[in-house]
């Protein structure tokens, strides 16, 4: 079973993302809690498989704890995906650079919520495909498009479609490759930049313009 638990001031968005976890097979919500800082101590004392943590929350922001939970030096991260109303650019940017595993619109719908768990479990990561490209091409001002971390240009061409938000399975058939390679190339490339995810890596490659 996957263990999720839910981080959110609202009881009925709570009580929402509850009733779409749990009426999946293979999940379950192990805890909700209603501030940051209760989301801090039941996610250190459960060790959920996933956490879903909103941004505005009393006591302490969903970011702040996001960082505590996930972000660099953690020894053992969390795998948190951020779920909130605000699609605001310096929220992605700080949620991703705090180790976010996903960034998604509450108004995303249960298909991509219940993805997003998947994806953060398997490796992977998700942002709303409505804000994508717009807010991942902003984090940052413009920087010289060159590859200075070694990577291969078969990895440049994954680097470039994870940034356009393709899973695995649409870069191996845009790429003629298997699946499993296209997971080769992606854990070379988080070793050079490093990065921890693939949210990581395609905010590295907007940033440097390798996509537009």
């Amino acid at each position: 079973m996957i263990r999720v638990l839910i981080a959110d001031d609202q009881a009925m968005v709570r009580t929402g993302f509850s009733m779409i976890i749990s009426a999946q097979p293979d999940m379950a919500v192990v805890g909700e809690a209603a501030d940051g800082v209760a989301a801090v101590e039941m996610v250190r004392r459960l060790r959920p498989d996933v956490v879903l943590l909103d941004i505005r929350m009393p006591r302490l922001d969903g970011l702040e704890a996001l960082r505590l939970l996930a972000g660099p030096g953690v020894a053992d991260p969390a795998r948190v995906v951020v779920v909130t109303t605000f699609d605001l650019d310096e929220y992605v940017h700080t949620a991703l650079s705090n180790g976010a595993c996903g960034f998604l619109l509450k108004d995303s719908g249960p298909a991509l919520l219940v993805e997003a768990v998947r994806a953060a479990v398997s490796g992977d990561a998700l942002i709303s495909p409505s804000i994508t490209v717009r807010l991942l091409e902003h984090l940052s001002p413009p920087t010289a498009p060159r590859d200075d971390v070694g990577l291969s240009p078969r990895e440049l061409d994954v680097v470039k479609l994870v940034a356009r938000g393709l899973t695995n399975a649409e870069i191996a058939g845009r790429l003629f490759i298997a699946v499993g390679t296209v997971k080769t190339h992606l854990a070379s490339v988080q070793t050079k930049l490093p990065a921890r995810n693939r949210v990581e890596i395609a905010a590295w490659a907007w940033e440097r313009r390798l996509v537009g």
